[in-house]
């Protein structure tokens, strides 16, 4: 549980290349997240190239931090995997964060950059990487070694909890 409660979004990382077993792990941690049917309807993209990431910083207005970012991934939906029709939100979901717990466990520091819904992120992304039509740009997730530390900060609001009936 300490790992779910030390993940903070980082978004300023240290000049220090994250070797590509790490990128790799943190794939396979996101790989092996639950999806409906076992479907597991994603793909991931690697950015390293350091024009490509200065050009995802001027696409998404909150993702400012990948220019700097060692690696950048994108995780990508691909609904004609889908065996159980309209659930690949959930799964690519439950992939990112995996991915983040994943990297906050290796000492690496990751921030969820929401793409998909907005139209304007989904086509620039298709048209940067060259993903195929059939393949949503559904979040894209900044990772390296962290430059900050961000305050653990209790979450839990009882308040939110309701039993058998709101």
């Amino acid at each position: 549980m300490s790992i779910i409660y030390r993940r903070r979004s980082i978004r300023k990382y240290q000049k220090k290349d994250v070797p590509d077993e790490l990128v790799k792990e943190i794939i396979r941690a996101a790989m092996h997240a639950p999806s409906a049917c076992n479907q597991q309807p994603w793909h991931f993209v690697v950015i390293r190239n350091e024009e490509t990431k200065k050009k995802i910083a001027e696409i998404h207005p909150h993702a400012q931090m990948s220019a700097e970012a060692p690696v950048v991934i994108l995780v990508c939906g691909d609904p004609t995997l889908e065996k159980c029709k309209g659930y690949w939100i959930q799964d690519c979901s439950a992939a990112v964060e995996n991915l983040l717990l994943r990297a906050t466990e290796l000492g690496l520091g990751a921030v969820w950059c929401g793409v998909y819904p907005r139209e304007e992120r989904v086509k620039a992304f298709r048209e940067l990487l060259g993903i195929p039509e059939h393949v949503v740009p559904f979040a894209l997730v900044p990772v390296g070694y962290p430059a900050e530390h961000p305050v653990q900060v209790d979450r839990f609001k009882p308040e939110r909890i309701h039993y058998e009936k709101w």
